[in-house]
C-alpha cells in the first residue's frame, strides 16, 4: 500500500492525522462551526493545536456544541464555572472572549444574514488556492488576514490577531495550503473543478 504524503507540519499523532486529512481546509460555510473554530483558534494563541484538538471534545461538551445563541448568553456564574475544568484551557481572557464573540457573530448575522456570508467575503466567497512548495513558504499572516483581523477587532471580537485569523482560513478553507506534495492539496484542486464542470 503507497503511503500517502502529507504537509510536514502533521506529526504521527492520529487525531493531528485525522485533523489534516479530513477536517483542515476544507471549506466550511455553516456557522455553528465558524464560530467553533473562531474559539478554538484563539485558545491556541501561545499553546500547539494538537493542545486543543485533544481537547475539542471537551470544548463542545462545555460550550453546548458551539451554539451561538447558547454561548452568548452565558453568565459570570457560568464563566467561573467553566473555568473549573480541566477538560479546557483555563485561560479566563479565552474563556470571556469566547462568550463576547458569539455575542458579537450575533450581530454580524443580524447585519450580513449569516457568520459565513460575513467570513467568506473576504475572498469573495471562493477558497483561495495557494501552491505552496514546501511548508517555509506559508506566511503567518497575509493581507487578507490584516484586513479581517481589523474588522473583527472593530466589531468587538477577540482573540482575532492577524496570526489567528491566517490560521483560522486554513482550517476552514478560505486558502488551500497544503503544500503540493500533499495529497490534500490535488484533492483540493479536483473538488473545485468538479464544482465548475457542475455549475
Amino acid at each position: 500500500m503507497q503511503k500517502l504524503t502529507r504537509c510536514k507540519w502533521v506529526t504521527a499523532d492520529p487525531i493531528y492525522v485525522d485533523y489534516h486529512d479530513t477536517e483542515w481546509g476544507v471549506s466550511v460555510h455553516n456557522d455553528k462551526k465558524l464560530f467553533e473554530f473562531l474559539i478554538l483558534e484563539g485558545a491556541q494563541a501561545g499553546l500547539s493545536w494538537l493542545t486543543v484538538l485533544k481537547k475539542r471534545a471537551n470544548y463542545q461538551k462545555c460550550f453546548d456544541d458551539f451554539v451561538v445563541e447558547k454561548v452568548a448568553r452565558y453568565s459570570p456564574a457560568k464563566i467561573d464555572k467553566l473555568l473549573q475544568n480541566e477538560g479546557i484551557i483555563r485561560n479566563r481572557l479565552k474563556v470571556t472572549s469566547a462568550v463576547g464573540n458569539a455575542r458579537a457573530v450575533l450581530a454580524v448575522q443580524k447585519e450580513w444574514g449569516t457568520f459565513a456570508k460575513y467570513i467568506w467575503h473576504f475572498v469573495d466567497g471562493a477558497t483561495l488556492q495557494n501552491n505552496r512548495r514546501s511548508f517555509s513558504q506559508i506566511p503567518a499572516r497575509t493581507e487578507i488576514s490584516d484586513k479581517m483581523s481589523k474588522d473583527l477587532k472593530k466589531r468587538g471580537f477577540k482573540f482575532v490577531g492577524s496570526t489567528i485569523c491566517y490560521a483560522f482560513m486554513q482550517a476552514v478553507g478560505m486558502v488551500n495550503d497544503h503544500t503540493m506534495d500533499c495529497f490534500c492539496h490535488q484533492k483540493a484542486i479536483v473538488k473545485k473543478n468538479r464544482k465548475k464542470e457542475t455549475s
